[in-house]
């Protein structure tokens, strides 16, 4: 008995020594100054293809670079051995947009130390491209068809007849996933396309805009790259998805030091920023950078809650939140919103314009078509136009100046991590409010902390409940005669997506969504 005590005891001891040892290496300082190096890599990368865009994969990626030119999001998650995925409800299709537009695109995330590349890039992004790419040439094919059928000149036909044949749709992997795991993602393949389609996503827009296959290359901190010998992204016969992992992938622990202060770098340093980040976000780290680097480990802290606390202070007074980005969508063909499984026209994109917008600058929202909605953050009603009515879902009430006392609805929702029922008790109330000011033609912005996942969830239980297939408002009649299935609804949060690219609903909010939908009817009065 007492040798299992004292064994229990010196686990216990170890434990908590390896705990000591690693919150003493992973310091406030260390991150923010293993950020910094890294994003080092990533500019030089940045510069060998300076025209095209630098993207964020978030969250991790969004530290490593000052000047990224938007986002995405995509999931080591549905990279995981034996469980891959291709996820409807984050499509990314503003990336593809992207690329076909500037001929491609780089792509910056990170991971821990031991391993090269985050599983988003070794598989979750190669899957997206195989799965786009395979879409694209199934429209081709549908396009060669209907142009045979409507006696459309040979030349046309023999067009895209020879672009079909030329869509490459093979899955392009890293050569340090083994042939086992690549067959098995290749055996579903055909699923996930078929899934895309279900989903309306707009394909023909896609096929529109690009005008050669995507393809993933990767590059990291071991990569030799022969400076004279960089290839220009036009002479590749693809749209090159460049994959960049930021860190890089020692296994040991790396102690540094410089002339004035010793420290020890972190692999993947921007991963959880909820445990390390005391409240700075990347935008204010690198407003700060130079003074943060050059404070050392012993000031690093005390620096960083100054800041922290001064930019809540200024945002307080000036009614700002965190930046976010944005999407100016392109007009629509016709009067209406089509969800229905047809194939939309071609749409010309090239208006469609991604950026960042930095930490002062006014947060703009995303209108969904002609809909009368749309979703951003929580902010003051002065600083948005065109705007009636506001659905505020955010834990904090905010100050507005509407002459109509109707036009303000606070409902404050929390997360299905903090309450697994806050949005499904609040949604009878949002459509109501939301059926109120639309039957009305009013236009009602529905805005959330970030914009990302709980305003996003409210508009889709409003889309879905009180417009018909074809994008119209209906007060809830089709909604009130069809059953919803959770692939219609799917099709409704690609839509929302098209149009709020930063939407990021959490599987949680989402399945709080389905409850009152599949559950709850509209009433008529």
């Amino acid at each position: 008995m007492e040798d299992d005590t004292a064994t229990t005891s010196a686990n216990l001891s170890i434990y908590r020594a390896a705990r000591s040892i690693k919150r003493r290496d992973n310091t406030l300082y260390n991150a923010l100054r293993s950020i910094y190096e890294d994003s080092v890599f990533v500019g030089e990368i940045a510069q060998l293809w300076p025209d095209l865009p630098l993207l964020a994969n978030l969250r991790c990626g969004y530290w490593y670079s000052p000047k990224f030119h938007s986002t995405c999001y995509f999931k080591s998650t549905d990279g995981h051995t034996n469980n891959w995925s291709f996820n409807t409800s984050r499509l990314n299709l503003h990336v593809a947009h992207l690329a076909g537009q500037k001929g491609g695109c780089i792509i910056v995330d990170s991971t821990r130390r031991g391993k090269r590349f985050p599983d988003s890039m070794s598989k979750t992004i190669p899957i997206w491209t195989c799965v786009l790419n395979r879409s694209i040439r199934n429209h081709l094919n549908s396009m060669r068809d209907t142009n045979r059928e409507s006696n459309t000149s040979h030349q046309d036909d023999e067009t895209t007849r020879q672009v079909s044949l030329d869509w490459d749709c093979s899955l392009h992997l890293p050569l340090w996933v083994s042939e086992t795991e690549k067959a098995a993602i290749e055996d579903r393949l055909e699923e996930w396309t078929e899934q895309l389609h279900a989903s309306g996503a707009d394909i023909a827009s896609l096929a529109f805009c690009l005008k050669k296959p995507l393809r993933p290359l990767w590059i990291s901190q071991k990569t030799v790259i022969w400076l004279n010998e960089v290839p220009d992204h036009d002479s590749w016969d693809f749209t090159p998805i460049i994959l960049v992992t930021a860190s890089s992938s020692s296994g040991v622990i790396q102690h540094r030091s410089t002339s004035e202060f010793s420290w020890n770098y972190i692999a993947g340093a921007g991963d959880d920023e909820e445990s390390w980040a005391r409240g700075l976000s990347p935008n204010l780290f690198w407003k700060h950078a130079h003074d943060l680097i050059s404070s050392g480990p012993d000031l690093c802290n005390q620096k960083v809650a100054d800041i922290v606390e001064k930019d809540r202070v200024y945002r307080a007074h000036r009614g700002q939140n965190p930046p976010q980005v944005t999407v100016k969508a392109p007009k629509l063909l016709g009067s209406s919103v089509h969800f229905s499984k047809e194939v939309p026209l071609p749409l010309d994109i090239s208006n469609i314009e991604i950026g960042m917008k930095s930490s002062d600058e006014e947060c703009a929202i995303s209108w969904l078509g002609s809909t009368n909605l749309a979703v951003g953050t929580s902010q003051p009603a002065v600083n948005v136009s065109n705007v009636d009515c506001i659905l505020n879902c955010d834990r904090e009430s905010i100050s507005l100046s509407l002459s109509d006392a109707e036009a303000y609805l606070h409902l404050p929702i929390v997360t299905s991590k903090l309450d697994r029922f806050s949005l499904l008790s609040n949604l009878p109330s949002a459509v109501n409010f939301a059926k109120l000011n639309l039957s009305k033609g009013k236009t009602l912005l529905i805005c959330c902390h970030d914009g990302e996942d709980i305003s996003v969830c409210v508009c889709l239980a409003i889309l879905t409940s009180l417009f018909n297939d074809g994008g119209t408002f209906d007060n809830g009649k089709s909604f009130n005669e069809t059953c919803i299935t959770k692939l219609e609804m799917r099709r409704r949060l690609v839509y929302i997506c098209k149009f709020a690219t930063n939407a990021r609903p959490s599987r949680g909010n989402l399945r709080q969504v389905f409850g009152f939908l599949s559950g709850g009817r509209v009433s008529s009065d």
